[in-house]
């Protein structure tokens, strides 16, 4: 949780499969404080939890949370402290002083570490990295909190979940598409908030009045409507009001399906064509930008100023960053991509081999496929 909310984390996080908490299974006794939070909220929606404080110390899960943040990876905090400093210092120690100043009420977070990183548009966005001190604790609450949280969220929202992944939510937009839904109405919205917004339109009668149905990732969400979207439109904006929320004006829209499309979590869904049929069908692909974004990140990866590094070494981070891209963008229509990301790394890395060795040319004599692939192991999607 590098400074930001579970509901504020930008959905470019999750399209680049940055999802919150790494898929870890806690030790047995988190495990079954997690279950007895959980089935108590389950089955007692209108009990409130009073005394939870004295769970975020407990040792077991403040160490399963330092294991969730260590696996999170992320850079130190103000005070530069790493995962191998505190390693070094003695994990035992440091987590009993940690224990010690929670129990005690003396504990106090320290500042937020500002930096900024780019947007695809141009601008900047500001991202704050708390201490690994104060990351450990945040994901202690996480721990305790999450099982009463997914108690009461609706299905229909995906983000941060336990089992649920953007892939999911991706999926069911294109099952909504596929069976007659080809209305859409694209918003943005907060995750916690966005609990009492899908409640509302179900106990409201609207998702069967309008056969509108809700598919909600982070702050982005999307409501497919089988001829009813301007209604839908209409009626989202009317609830948002009652809750006091605003609906980013700019980034919602209606689209109407196949003549239209739409981005959601990394993806365009519209129309596609079988290339061997040449039939059209609904359904997703990755988004252009995203695309245009990874052939820049291997274009920067290769530049002439990283002629330094050894051929292991760059064939190892082209590869780390292909294997994510692809984990993630890996549904729908994506062979044509594949093929063209694949030519344009092959493209990228015979020039950098070219400048780095002196060879005159293209490379295509000196650096076939073949070698590419085999003799340096080069990722290749296509096929993969």
């Amino acid at each position: 949780m590098e400074g930001r909310s579970l509901s504020s984390r930008s959905t470019q996080d999750v399209a680049e499969g940055r999802e919150i908490g790494v898929s870890l299974s806690p030790p047995l006794k988190v495990g079954k404080l997690q279950a007895a939070l959980h089935t108590k909220a389950k089955n007692s929606p209108d009990y409130r939890f009073y005394a939870l404080y004295d769970k975020l110390y407990r040792r077991d899960v403040l160490r399963f949370a330092y294991e969730r943040s260590r696996a999170n990876r992320g850079k130190p905090g103000v005070d530069r402290q790493t995962f191998a400093d505190i390693e070094e210092y003695g994990l035992d120690r440091w987590l009993d002083e940690l224990t010690t100043e929670l129990r005690s009420g003396t504990y106090q977070p320290q500042p937020v570490r500002r930096v900024y990183i780019p947007k695809p548009d141009g601008k900047q966005r500001p991202l704050g990295i708390p201490s690994i001190r104060d990351r450990v604790v945040q994901m202690a609450a996480v721990l305790v909190l999450e099982p009463i949280f997914e108690a009461d969220l609706e299905p229909e929202q995906h983000a941060y979940r336990p089992d649920r992944s953007a892939l999911d939510a991706v999926r069911q937009v294109e099952r909504l598409i596929r069976s007659g839904h080809t209305e859409v109405v694209d918003a943005l919205l907060s995750n916690i908030y966005m609990r009492r917004f899908v409640k509302g339109w179900k106990t409201g009668g609207y998702e069967q009045r309008l056969d509108a149905r809700i598919v909600n990732y982070a702050d982005d969400f999307v409501i497919c409507c089988r001829g009813t979207a301007e209604e839908a439109m209409s009626v989202m904006r009317m609830m948002m009001s009652k809750l006091k929320l605003t609906v980013n004006e700019k980034k919602t829209r209606l689209c109407r399906l196949p003549e239209d499309t739409f981005d959601f979590l990394g993806y365009t869904l519209g129309r596609n064509y079988d290339r061997r049929t040449g039939e059209s069908y609904l359904g997703p692909r990755p988004a252009r930008k995203k695309i245009d974004r990874l052939c820049n990140e291997i274009g920067e990866l290769t530049t002439r100023r990283k002629g330094s590094l050894a051929v292991e070494e760059l064939t190892g981070r082209i590869n780390r960053k292909l294997r994510g891209w692809s984990n993630y963008f890996r549904i729908g229509t994506v062979s044509k991509v594949y093929r063209n990301v694949d030519s344009h790394v092959r493209y990228r890395v015979r020039q950098w081999l070219c400048a780095k060795f002196k060879v005159p040319g293209q490379g295509k004599r000196k650096y076939p496929d073949a070698y590419l692939y085999r003799k340096l192991g080069l990722h290749q999607l296509s096929g993969s």
